[in-house]
């Protein structure tokens, strides 16, 4: 499953992201000279009528378009070079396009990661339906309490109607969760309708470790409180869509979230993933069946779109980040710096891999983990 799971998973997604670039690039009459899925050495390939190299290689690991004037497949500008251009050599050219097409050129490929998330997110609400408290006026009383239960121990009670947390409203068991879930071992102030009688109760939430039937343990943060069951609302298209977008966002806010609680030590490195434990998650959620399979597909594609759009140079964010300074200043960066931080953000992205396949290994089961 391992095996099969990594390229069926990054294959389409980055195939797709790629594709992205080379369709809005296409339509703005900019050629492309070679479209890549993988890193390395080419295994297989052909060049099409308009002159564009189309090939697999041996590291599948990502993938890149390679635009008429672009000097390498991290699409460093090189100014002068591109300024010494001939006529013929900047027609179609990328770095002789209108920097608005340049800008939505680059844009296109997170953007294409982010329609797929949506698709399948609005595809999966569209036949599920929304889950919804079977009891929508008791979805943020607390019904019972877990064996072991924070919220119990600080002082909460069964019946509680849990209305605040930390002054921001809870409308629905959900909004429980979603302020809870990230945040371990963090004291918050609750305020419950006890009886008519408003009462603010602090709790610090439990720090659980929780592993899954593969084994992986994940770090999350409880109450230890139940509410009401839920069931299947069927929604419309109209709803399946927006009901897509917001299940983005709060997966996008979840990511920010883990990335600053690590910058700052509130989380382990250790639970940064890299290729081999996407290849590891992807055998297993393939193992599930393909529900399990594509709901992972749209996670991974959402995090593509992140982190391409991180502005760090030689990433899409990076070459859009230049994009804007050079829309603000009304004329490109110098020709040496902008070589030099791209050189940096590739010197940087290839140090995180490495760093993070480190991390991957680490904690395979041979080294104990």
């Amino acid at each position: 499953m391992y095996i099969v799971g990594f390229p069926l998973l990054l294959g389409p997604l980055v195939t797709l992201h790629e594709l992205g670039h080379y369709l809005v690039g296409r339509w703005f009459g900019v050629k492309a000279q070679a479209f890549s899925v993988g890193f390395g050495k080419e295994l297989v390939g052909w060049t099409d009528k308009r002159g564009t190299r189309w090939k697999l290689c041996a590291l599948p690991l990502g993938g890149y378009v390679q635009f008429k004037g672009d000097m390498d497949p991290a699409s460093i500008p090189h100014r002068d070079e591109a300024d010494k251009a001939t006529p013929e050599e900047r027609d179609g050219s990328f770095q002789h396009a209108e920097l608005w097409k340049r800008a939505l050129i680059v844009f296109a490929g997170p953007a294409m990661n982010i329609i797929i998330t949506l698709a399948i997110f609005a595809s999966f609400f569209a036949f599920f339906g929304k889950p919804v408290s079977a009891d929508p006026s008791e979805t943020n009383v607390i019904q019972s309490f877990a064996e072991q239960s924070a919220a119990r121990e600080a002082g909460l009670e069964e019946g509680d109607r849990i209305v605040a947390i930390d002054g921001d409203r809870i409308s629905q068991f959900q909004d429980i969760q979603d302020r809870v879930l990230m945040f371990p071992g963090e004291t918050i102030e609750v305020n419950v309708d006890r009886d008519g009688e408003m009462v603010t109760i602090p709790v610090t939430i439990a720090d659980s470790v929780e592993t899954d039937r593969f084994g992986n343990s994940s770090r999350v943060g409880r109450l230890g409180i139940y509410s009401t069951g839920f069931a299947f609302e069927p929604v419309g298209i109209g709803e399946a869509v927006s009901l897509s977008f917001v299940q983005s966002a709060n997966l996008v806010d979840m990511m920010v979230t883990g990335i600053k609680q690590i910058i700052v030590g509130d989380r382990s490195v250790k639970e940064l993933g890299g290729p081999v434990t996407i290849g590891k998650y992807a055998g297993e959620q393939l193992s599930m069946g393909p529900l399990a399979f594509i709901n992972f597909a749209a996670l991974i594609s959402l995090n593509l779109a992140f982190i391409n759009l991180l502005p760090i140079p030689a990433l899409d964010g990076g070459h859009l980040a230049f994009y804007a300074a050079e829309a603000i200043r009304r004329k490109p960066l110098g020709p040496r710096s902008t070589e030099v931080a791209y050189r940096a953000g590739v010197a940087l992205v290839l140090a995180l891999m490495v760093f993070v396949t480190f991390i991957d290994i680490a904690k395979l089961p041979f080294f104990g983990n």
